[in-house]
């Protein structure tokens, strides 16, 4: 029998609990400083007493930034094979998070398929699954449907939720007061809107935040509050709406703080790049250091078909200024589900960003494989090269395809290389040019 219901409570009582042990190893830090961040809150490790799998994993901005692939079913596309088969080659790819945030069929199996066979971190959306898990229409929906579900899937083993607590009624009057460009595009969100006002009746998930809290801590679920506000525009970037919500989800932190329930804050959304880090340290203040889980940042409107790009670019950013935990976009973003290949590209452009935040905040040891990267290709060591790679199946098609005539060289420089130049000139040998 253990001593403590949640990490956050745990590490309040000064136990250093096997996932915290798991945490400090990972990230070449002490087990007592991941206690004492997770006692303040500026750790969380989403680990659910029922997802026995877990790799353990921390999120917070002083270790090395997390990312999560959102992945599941929608009417349109229903193959839930297809989708383990991306919840696998994910997992394959270092991703540290997945979230079903599944949309048709018998989200129940898939669920639980996930919490007993995958060892990242599983997040859900229960207001997505409500509709689908009763096959009601929305405004058939109680609050206590809606609290079920979140209860149903906390006992699934699902590590963290996103619950849009923060908006409420008077959100319903900002957002027809203030005209944005592009209202509400978190689909969570806009659900909750939609159910109060058809219902008139308050947010549940925020009604009833203290009885959701009493279910995540009885199974050690991190609430990631989801900012339904969220700009969907870079227009509509850092105006009231967005603010104001932030406001409350600073408040709800603090509420589930005193339960020791953890707790991530969810960020933008579309933002210029200008104003990204902005955004990162006003979170930081509002949510005393609460991790920041952020879509992006995605810092222009214009490219679809290229968002895993626009996302990287913002992410890069915002990681360095602060987030912790990344929410990998794909080239399919605003456009269709993504599929196999899409998965794969938007977990290493989210990689590529993360690993570039880290090492500008000078995470403990990210900058060893850049610099074993250096000596391979100082060395012309190919081999090594591909160790090295963050995608090294990729990289060595590419040399394959394109192969030189010498060895030594790419087909790019061939013998004008300027790395062989200097490694023969180095060590006194002729250097063959033509």
């Amino acid at each position: 029998m253990t001593q403590w219901s949640t990490q956050m409570e745990a590490a309040k009582k000064g136990i250093i609990t096997p996932q915290m042990k798991v945490v400090a190893e990972k990230e070449y830090r002490e087990p007592e400083f991941i206690r004492q961040m997770c006692a303040e809150g500026k750790i969380v490790i989403c680990a659910n007493k029922n997802h026995k799998c877990l790799d353990p994993n921390g999120v917070g901005s002083m270790l090395k930034t997390k990312i999560n692939v959102n992945l599941g079913v929608s009417r349109d596309v229903k193959d839930y094979d297809i989708e383990m088969q991306k919840v696998m080659k994910a997992v394959d790819m270092g991703a540290e998070a997945i979230m079903d945030l599944s949309s048709h069929g018998d989200t129940t199996v898939f669920r639980r398929k996930l919490t007993s066979e995958c060892p990242a971190m599983i997040g859900t959306v229960p207001v997505y699954d409500s509709v689908i898990h009763y096959q009601r229409d929305l405004d058939t929906l109680t609050a206590k449907d809606f609290i079920d579900v979140v209860r149903l899937h906390a006992r699934d083993g699902v590590d963290f939720v996103t619950l849009h607590c923060g908006i409420t009624r008077k959100t319903i009057d900002q957002i027809k007061k203030h005209k944005r460009k592009m209202n509400i595009v978190s689909r969570g969100g806009s659900l909750v809107f939609a159910w109060m006002t058809m219902t008139g009746e308050e947010n549940p998930f925020y009604e009833y935040f203290d009885e959701i809290l009493d279910i995540c801590r009885e199974y050690d679920v991190t609430i990631s509050l989801g900012d339904a506000c969220r700009p969907g525009c870079i227009a509509d970037a850092g105006d009231v709406c967005q603010i104001e919500e932030l406001v409350r989800l600073g408040e709800l932190t603090k509420r589930a703080w005193a339960k020791d329930v953890q707790v991530m804050v969810e960020g933008p959304g579309h933002v210029p790049l200008n104003e990204i880090e902005a955004n990162m340290k006003i979170q930081q203040s509002i949510c005393m250091g609460a991790p920041f889980y952020v879509l992006g940042p995605i810092v222009t409107d214009i490219a679809p078909g290229y968002d895993h790009i626009t996302s990287a670019i913002g992410g890069a950013v915002a990681a360095s200024a602060g987030a912790a935990f990344l929410c990998y976009v794909t080239p399919a973003e605003h456009l269709a589900l993504p599929n196999l290949d899409d998965v794969k590209q938007g977990i290493m452009a989210s990689k590529i960003a993360a690993h570039a935040a880290d090492i500008a905040k000078g995470i403990p040891h990210a900058k060893d494989i850049d610099n074993r990267m250096a000596d391979a290709r100082r060395a012309l060591d190919w081999e090594k090269q591909w160790e090295c790679a963050l995608d090294p199946e990729y990289a060595k098609s590419i040399r394959e395809s394109r192969a030189p005539e010498h060895d030594d060289t790419c087909s790019m420089c061939g013998k004008f290389c300027a790395v062989r130049s200097m490694n023969k000139a180095l060590n006194n040998e002729h250097i063959d040019i033509l």
